[in-house]
């Protein structure tokens, strides 16, 4: 178990701060103020200490602090971790306008966490030299609890889906594979282009989503892909949270009002889970993780298999004293929660490296010659290409498995009312029995309007059987014997008895038809049968609809194939070439090696001639000398010669 780094960092006073809320509180007056040291943060009034104002945590960065160190004291390791196979998250929480989203993205002279992280993984996977790495990155945002993806215009309210293999993802979400820094600083680009930013009172550029920029990180040791050796598959996520707000000081309205309600509802979730998350094992209960989109994409980072760190901004101004303190109270929380961190190893063919490296680590082996850069850039290509066809292939096939099971439980249900109205149809119906029915129902209805002058029998209980009950075809004012007779069958009852009630007003049904007017009222057959035909003339058209979709799937699956297809037949075109500068290299080797043999030869025979050149040049030089001696010789005797 290992607990959440927890850090906070508090960004520079700004010039000239005001409370823009009309009525501020009681609370906010005073000489209030931080003190700020390495690991603790105290609330001071008048240079005394407030109790309950006191924090600690792992690091504190006051306002002099940079990005690059924030980055090392606090990030640095969890990059390292990342590229070595454990998941890492590390993400900035606080109020708006508190420097989140410069921590996490910075500026141009001072690169924030996510460019520095980038930079990180690419360089220390080159320092890793027994091991081969893949790298695919993709980002979103959480924009009113819709998840959109920044690098693809269009793709939005994309869904979440978990599984044993891949746990907790997104379904339809871009995926590109980078092999350098460059390249993911482009794709960061396009993505800031595509996010929603707004202007409030408090922040001119104010972050309306939660951004996700995420890494998959996949290794491999080198030349050992056949040997079993198991695949590292780490995810690290890169969060920039937007910032809780108050409206009474961002003056929002309109649209910004329903995403401030948005963030803070998600933020509200993210700190009940960190609550949870924090109590102890048998008081910790249920964790709604489920109950934000952020949670549940975080959820491993949250108390699961993962290394979290956590950067806390906060403002030092007085006027955000109490949104500070709540922050601090959040970060106090978030350290007490404990992950459970572990190399993530894949041993079957799941990992997107080894399908790919077995398809082509013979074709990389070749690229050694002058063409291998352009080579290495159409295989690129293609690997991104055969990465984005798979997952549209899951895709298409979990909407196809859902179009099939609506498919079947349509049916089901048709078969079931059809069942009904055969049966329905099948029943005998006699016109008597239809006729009381009528006439209970009426007998049923309460009667609002207001009695005639007259008298009210009252009986404290009657029988609900029409059998036992039967109606007069007439309903006089004045109840004679005959009629009394036939209500009760025949009892014989003294009508001295009955009280006279003139003008008596129904404003409610009467006590004893209470127990009738809950009694629910049959539905008349023809109705019945008319709901359940437009039941099934709709779930017919359900049906219809399906079968098109379910067609169009199907279509668009086999031009995935197709294009599946052209993309191998363009892989086997690369490998032909490859094959064939492969030969050419081969064959100019050859003639470089004859060429050296030749050369060879040539310097033998030069040496040869330099070696009788200098015997014939000795033997020229003796045969001077002695020319020479014989010549003097012969002076010399003339000379004596008288």
């Amino acid at each position: 178990m290992e607990k959440i780094s927890v850090a906070v960092r508090f960004r520079p006073p700004t010039a000239a701060a005001t409370d823009p809320s009309p009525s501020p509180s009681p609370s906010s007056g005073g000489d209030r103020e931080w003190r700020v040291d390495d690991t603790r943060v105290a609330l001071l009034h008048r240079n005394a200490p407030v109790p309950g104002a006191s924090f600690a945590f792992d690091h504190v960065f006051d306002g002099t602090a940079t990005n690059d160190r924030i980055y090392g004291v606090l990030v640095r390791s969890l990059i390292r971790a990342a590229v070595d196979g454990f998941n890492g998250t590390a993400f900035a929480y606080g109020q708006t306008s508190s420097g989140k989203t410069f921590t996490m993205n910075g500026s141009g002279d001072q690169p924030g966490i996510i460019p520095l992280a980038v930079r990180d993984v690419f360089d220390t996977a080159r320092e890793a030299t027994d091991r081969e790495f893949l790298i695919r990155v993709s980002y979103m945002e959480i924009y009113n609890e819709e998840i959109n993806d920044l690098l693809t215009l269009g793709s939005e309210k994309l869904p979440i889906h978990e599984s044993l293999e891949r746990g907790v993802y997104v379904a339809g979400l871009r995926e590109e594979i980078v092999n350098s820094a460059e390249q993911v600083f482009e794709l960061l680009e396009l993505g800031e282009e595509n996010r929603h930013f707004g202007e409030t009172n408090m922040n001119v550029r104010s972050s309306r989503s939660h951004t996700i920029f995420r890494m998959v990180i996949e290794s491999s040791a080198k030349n050992q892909m056949d040997s079993g050796d198991a695949i590292r598959v780490s995810v690290l996520n890169l969060v920039d949270l937007a910032g809780s707000e108050r409206i009474a000081k961002t003056g929002a309205g309109g649209v910004r009002l329903n995403e401030g309600k948005h963030i803070n509802k998600s933020l509200m979730i993210l700190g009940n889970v960190i609550n949870k998350l924090s109590e102890s094992g048998k008081q910790r209960g249920h964790i709604p993780y489920r109950d934000s989109k952020l949670t549940r994409i975080l959820q491993p980072a949250l108390g699961g298999n993962a290394k979290t760190s956590i950067i806390c901004t906060a403002a030092p101004e007085e006027i955000h004293v109490e949104e500070t303190k709540g922050t601090l109270q959040f970060a106090s929380r978030a350290k007490c929660v404990s992950n459970c961190a572990q190399v993530n190893e894949i041993l079957t063919d799941a990992a997107l490296l080894k399908r790919q490296k077995q398809e082509i680590e013979e074709l990389r082996k070749k690229l050694q010659g002058s063409h291998s850069e352009a080579l290495e850039q159409v295989i690129l290509k293609q690997r991104n290409d055969m990465h984005k066809f798979e997952r549209e292939r899951d895709r298409l096939a979990t909407e196809l498995e859902e179009e099939r099971r609506l498919t079947e439980t349509l049916q089901q249900r048709l078969t079931e009312q059809q069942k009904m109205l055969d049966g329905i149809n099948n029943t005998s119906i006699s016109p008597d029995q239809f006729t009381d029915s009528i006439q209970l129902d009426a007998l049923k209805t309460p009667n609002s309007k207001e009695r005639p002058a007259g008298f009210v029998a009252s009986r404290s209980t009657y029988s609900k059987d029409v059998e036992f009950s039967p109606i007069p075809e007439n309903l006089g004012t004045v109840a004679d014997e005959d009629l009394w007779m036939q209500l009760n069958k025949g009892c014989i009852t003294d009508l001295d008895m009955l009280e006279m009630t003139p003008g008596l007003k129904c404003v409610s049904s009467l006590a004893e038809d209470k127990t009738l007017a809950t009694t629910p009222v049959e539905e008349p057959i023809d109705t019945r049968c008319q709901r359940l035909e437009k039941d099934c003339n709709s779930d017919r058209q359900q049906l219809e609809d399906s079968k098109v979709r379910c067609a169009a799937l199907e279509n668009e699956c086999d031009t995935l194939k197709k294009e599946n297809s052209s993309l191998q037949d363009a892989l086997a075109k690369s490998r032909k070439d490859a094959d064939r500068l492969v030969a050419e290299k081969e064959e100019v080797l050859k003639e470089l090696e004859l060429e050296k043999s030749r050369m060879e030869e040539l310097k033998q025979e030069i040496r040869l001639f330099s070696q009788a050149f200098s015997q014939r040049q000795g033997q020229l030089t003796s045969l001077y000398t002695k020319s020479k001696a014989i010549v003097d010789n012969c002076k010399t005797s003339q000379l004596a010669l008288p």
